[in-house]
Formats: structure tokens, C-alpha cells, sequence
């Protein structure tokens, strides 16, 4: 039987299938020494170019998380995606640029969930960093793997505390002293990132079927967007919450980024009126 002490790197996880330099070009990031500096700038710019998204999982049309589909959605196709596209992709361009990386999954908000929640660990002079550029409301960039390790951002205060879960080491990652998710580090092989992304766009409690979440760190401010109404969080200023219509809900999708045609504007609509009934 064999084994191996060492995390699955690119063969494994195929990142050849990834267009690498497109998705760089893409984040306005150029090819430099894998530095704390670099891998700064590429997370918090890839959060700020990428939208967090679930509309192809609430318009029955998402084509899976295997790497060519995740280039072509969120680099071609322009179509947002959540933690399972966000992180392999990072991931992969991680190692391009030279760096030492690990995939890790996780359990949001609690320890009970599923572990549907795909961060990225990254090991740069015997320090380790958490990126988490796949958490609609999270981090901009890298935060120490460290209990205790605090970031913050603006008005905001992230903060990394080491827990165990049946004697296994779990990091969670705090954003105002609440859990966002916790972090383990258990082996990841892809047909776990299938799994997961299985449970969170077919389960039928899953918030991603049952809810519509586009999120973006816009210039201007972090904005969430759901079914009824949309949030904006800017550093200094009051939380502005507002209750929108149908058609504003899906204007809203388009100005975060998210590309659709009128054949799929027109789906959503219905989808975003179905959703309000229900809730």
C-alpha cells in the first residue's frame, strides 16, 4: 500500500488544465519571487476582480469544479464562482509563481457541518499564511497560521485561533470573535472538492440552493447581495442595508460582475421571484 507524507500538488490536482497566465493578466498580477509581498497583492486582487457567486447553482446550470470548467467560468465565461473555483484556481497560480502550497477544506460557521468550505495554506520561509480568497465576506489577504495571529482591515479585525476537534488541530478563522470556519488539516484529494461542491449545490438545505449570495469587495466597499435586498460594509461608515425589487436584485448581479445573457437574465428573474415567495 502506498503512502505519502507530502499534500497533492499540481499533476494531481491537474493544474495543467489551468491558462495560468490568462488568469494572471487577468488580476493585473505579474510574475515575481514567491514573497509574503506577492501573495498580498494577488489575494487581495483576485478578491477584488473575482465576484463570490452561486447563479449558475440556482439556475440548475453549474458545470462542476474540475479545473478547464472553473478557467472557463470565472476567466472566459465571467460567471463568479464560490470557494471550491476560487481556491483551486489560486492555488494553482500559487504554485506557478513558486510557492509552497497546501489545500485545505473546512466546516463553516460550525464544527457539526459538512466540510464544504476549501481555504489555501501557504508556507513561505517556515511561516505559515491562511488565504481564504473563496469566503464571500472574508479576508483580503494572507493571515498568520498562528493562535492568536490578528489582521486587520479597516474597521475590521480577523483573528486565527488553534482548536482541536477529537485531538485533531483545527484553525478558526474569527471575524469579530465569531467563527467564520474552521480549518483542518486533513489530507485533500479532488474527489473531496467534488464532494463538497456536490453537497453545497444539490442538497436541499444547502443556503446555496435555497438562497441567492453574490458578494464583491468593490472600490468603494464590501457588497452583498441576496434575493430581497443588498448590503454594503465601507470602513468608517454605517452598514447600509437595502430592500430591493426583483429587477433591482438582478441589475445588482450584473453590476458585481457576474456575466448573463437575456435568455439567463430573464431565468433568473424567475429563479429571484421564486426564492422571495418561498422565504
Amino acid at each position: 500500500m502506498g503512502t505519502t507524507d507530502q499534500p497533492l500538488l499540481g499533476e494531481s490536482w491537474r493544474t495543467d488544465l489551468f491558462d495560468i497566465p490568462a488568469y494572471l493578466s487577468a488580476v493585473d498580477v505579474h510574475p515575481a519571487e514567491p514573497t509574503l509581498e506577492l501573495l498580498e497583492e494577488l489575494h487581495g486582487k483576485h478578491v477584488r476582480t473575482f465576484p463570490f457567486g452561486n447563479v449558475d447553482v440556482l439556475l440548475g446550470a453549474h458545470p462542476g469544479v474540475a479545473p478547464d470548467v472553473v478557467q472557463n467560468q470565472l476567466i472566459r465565461r465571467r460567471r463568479g464562482g464560490y470557494c471550491f473555483e476560487h481556491s483551486q484556481i489560486f492555488a494553482a497560480a500559487l504554485e506557478h509563481l513558486g510557492f509552497s502550497v497546501r489545500r485545505s477544506l473546512g466546516r463553516v460557521h460550525a464544527l457539526s457541518n459538512a466540510r464544504t468550505h476549501m481555504t489555501v495554506i501557504v508556507t513561505i520561509a517556515g511561516d505559515r499564511w491562511l488565504c481564504d480568497p473563496g469566503f464571500g465576506f472574508s479576508i483580503t489577504g494572507p493571515i498568520a497560521l498562528k493562535d492568536g495571529a490578528v489582521r486587520v482591515e479597516g474597521d475590521r479585525e480577523f483573528g486565527m485561533r488553534e482548536l482541536t476537534d477529537q485531538g485533531n488541530t483545527v484553525w478558526a478563522l474569527n471575524r469579530g470573535g465569531k467563527a467564520e470556519h474552521y480549518a483542518d488539516e486533513s489530507p485533500v484529494h479532488p474527489a473531496d472538492v467534488r464532494a463538497g461542491h456536490f453537497v453545497t449545490s444539490r442538497e436541499e438545505n444547502s443556503p446555496f440552493v435555497n438562497h441567492l449570495m453574490v458578494m464583491r469587495h468593490m472600490p468603494y466597499a464590501h457588497v452583498t447581495l441576496t434575493e430581497s435586498a443588498r448590503t454594503v460594509r465601507a470602513p468608517g461608515r454605517e452598514t447600509e442595508h437595502t430592500e430591493l425589487s426583483v429587477a433591482e436584485v438582478v441589475d445588482t448581479v450584473l453590476e458585481l460582475g457576474i456575466l448573463l445573457d437575456e435568455e439567463e437574465v430573464d431565468a433568473l428573474t424567475t429563479v429571484v421571484t421564486r426564492l422571495r415567495k418561498n422565504g
